[in-house]
């Protein structure tokens, strides 16, 4: 009977997903309605995906009961529908959607260190590099535990870009909740192997950002590889929820070596880029410093120029030096 009821324990709680209530629990400030929020996300990711983007049925009864909600509560709301806004609008609150689930633009190079971590860190609080309220922490257990997962936002889309399997899970509880849940669409891969697709994805044109959600843990969980046609985070900023903080870089450009041939231009994810009398020019307020660009020119006429006005960088050497 004991082995039974053990058996049957397996069966319907899964260990990592003991192990993801227990971080919970070490995490202060987390709620049970955080964890039930981040099981959601993480057990559900494409259908809490397709939601978030408006591709989904049941996004179109979520808005709806939203509006009742905040016609209800607020006075004069003024917000856009189609925006995966929270339930309070940014003109009423500091408190946004992108405060508790957002990315931090980062370069190959920079994306590459995430990667590489081969030791547990610690690093709380970082509002110089992520200017959000909520889910700043830089922590990783198990960091060389990656997953390589089919990316939730190229799957929602009729004409996705290939390859699928390019958002990287990063340390524990996450990696090994996304294996167990999700092993029919996911990997486990090493760090050499998470480089490569890191390289890849930056030759194909894509950009990498770091993601941190409050549900999950408040913290760091995964590096998303992808592209203005399909990320749903990167459509929400541009339509004006600024889900995605700057690398702390800005491109710029070498007149003398510039042809104006505009290859910088066509890979621009964020559309910063123009071409004026056979030069590229740089809209600095639209760069992202993803050095995107910088890799993709034959010239070698753009390089990334350190911006104070843009944060600070998510260089996990650099940040491991100053807080040893």
């Amino acid at each position: 009977m004991n082995i039974q009821l053990k058996n049957l324990h397996k069966r319907v709680i899964n260990q990592s997903t003991i192990e993801f209530f227990r971080s919970g629990i070490d995490t202060p400030g987390y709620r049970l309605r955080d964890f039930i929020h981040g099981y959601v996300y993480v057990r559900w990711p494409y259908l809490y995906i397709n939601i978030g983007k408006g591709d989904h049925w049941l996004a179109r009864l979520y808005l709806s009961i939203r509006e009742i909600f905040q016609k209800s509560d607020l006075k004069s709301p003024t917000y856009d529908a189609q925006l995966p806004r929270s339930a309070i609008d940014a003109n009423t609150s500091t408190h946004t959607f992108a405060d508790g689930y957002h990315g931090k633009v980062v370069p190959l190079e920079s994306a590459k260190q995430l990667v590489m971590v081969n030791e547990n860190i610690e690093i709380r609080n970082l509002e110089k590099v992520l200017p959000y309220t909520h889910a700043r922490d830089l922590i990783m257990q198990n960091p060389d535990h990656l997953v390589a997962l089919e990316c939730p936002c190229r799957t929602s889309v009729k004409n996705p870009c290939l390859p699928l399997d390019v958002c990287l899970i990063v340390g524990e509880p996450f990696a090994s909740f996304i294996l167990d849940h999700h092993h029919q669409r996911a990997r486990p891969i090493t760090p050499s192997e998470a480089v490569d697709i890191l390289s890849s994805e930056d030759q194909r044109g894509h950009v990498h950002h770091a993601f941190f959600k409050d549900a999950m843990l408040g913290r760091f969980y995964a590096i998303c590889n992808c592209c203005s046609c399909c990320c749903g985070a990167m459509n929400a900023h541009q339509r004006g929820t600024p889900m995605l903080a700057p690398s702390g870089y800005t491109c710029t450009v070498d007149e003398a070596l510039c042809i104006g041939c505009g290859s910088c231009q066509e890979v621009c994810q964020f559309f910063a880029i123009r071409q004026d009398n056979g030069t590229s020019i740089v809209n600095d307020q639209l760069c992202m410093g993803c050095g995107v660009c910088v890799n993709q020119c034959e010239q070698s006429a753009l390089s990334l120029l350190r911006d104070p006005s843009r944060g600070e960088p998510l260089e996990i050497e650099h940040l491991l030096a100053k807080v040893k």
